[in-house]
């Protein structure tokens, strides 16, 4: 290490050098959570429901958590939403357009028992799924 009176550009250099080697610098000065987050860093996106799909808990839980397939609007990407509440898939059929933002939980990822979702559906058609769940709306028919 360099330790004379103009040592100080030397220093700099070699500092920048090896912040490379920490993770978190390097993800966040090559923008990776921004290119592969699906919503592109946006707290909330559109998308169309492909399908419903079932999605079976992780151990020791056991269910069928109820989930749907999304073609996002914004850039055609795919990805898996969470419906919340009791009975709320039955509120969503395919080609429906959803409103989904993150679940909640560790930096991104999957939250509790459910694997591999991210996401939880907010609202269908532009009507709150919450509101349709406790029976204060109705679903508009498009």
């Amino acid at each position: 290490m360099p330790n004379g009176m103009n040592a100080g550009k030397k220093l700099i250099k070699t500092r920048k050098r090896y912040a490379w080697s920490d993770r978190d610098y390097k993800r966040r000065k090559l923008n990776l959570r921004e290119k592969s987050d699906p919503l592109e860093g946006s707290p909330q996106a559109k998308g169309i429901v492909i399908e419903k799909v079932g999605i079976e808990a992780k151990q020791p839980n056991s269910g069928i958590r109820k989930c749907v397939k999304i073609q996002l609007i914004k850039n055609g990407r795919q990805l898996s939403a969470f419906a919340p509440g009791d009975g709320a898939i039955n509120y969503i059929d395919e080609h429906d357009e959803v409103m989904v933002e993150g679940i909640g939980g560790r930096m991104g990822r999957s939250k509790g028992d459910i694997p591999g979702v991210r996401y939880k559906v907010i609202k269908v058609n532009g009507i709150s799924l919450l509101e349709l769940v406790r029976g204060r709306k109705e679903k508009t028919v498009r």
